[in-house]
């Protein structure tokens, strides 16, 4: 894993996760977009990449209802499955995701990242989808693989 700066937090880390969770809770435009969200929790799952580090895939588990988000922590892939909602993707295209050069709903028509989950749910909303993003790339991140 990446040794963050101290103004950093490495994708995917325990301590990315939390500030993450942290950072949707506060997010004003999140409580606004997801007032209505009651479907249950959503687990993002990042493929293996040995090359990088990451020898397992792990998963985001955001506890996500009302515009709410009331946990957020790292799980296996395998207890991901258990969400409501299991978006996959490799690490590439969860940090174009990040970085804002890829809009989730538009990843999942294209086939780069994986819904497992009502496609028309999503769908229709998709302003909470891009509110949660909004809200999680406010987290100072390093991702793996990047120079220090």
């Amino acid at each position: 894993m990446i040794s963050p700066s101290p103004a950093t937090f490495g994708f995917p880390s325990a301590a990315w996760v939390s500030a993450c969770g942290a950072a949707i809770d506060a997010s004003v435009a999140y409580r606004a977009a997801a007032a209505d969200w009651t479907y249950g929790a959503v687990a993002l799952v990042v493929r293996s990449a040995p090359d990088l580090g990451l020898a397992e895939p792990v998963a985001l588990w955001l506890e996500l209802d009302r515009g709410r988000c009331h946990g957020a922590r790292l799980v296996s892939a395998t207890d991901a499955t258990r969400a409501s909602f299991e978006i996959t993707a490799d690490y590439a295209t969860w940090k174009a995701v990040l970085r804002r050069e890829l809009a989730p709903v538009a990843g999942i028509m294209r086939g780069q990242l994986v819904l497992r989950g009502s496609l028309a749910l999503v769908v229709r909303n998709i302003g909470t989808a891009e509110a949660l993003v909004a809200a999680a790339t406010t987290v100072p991140t390093s991702f793996l693989g990047d120079a220090a």
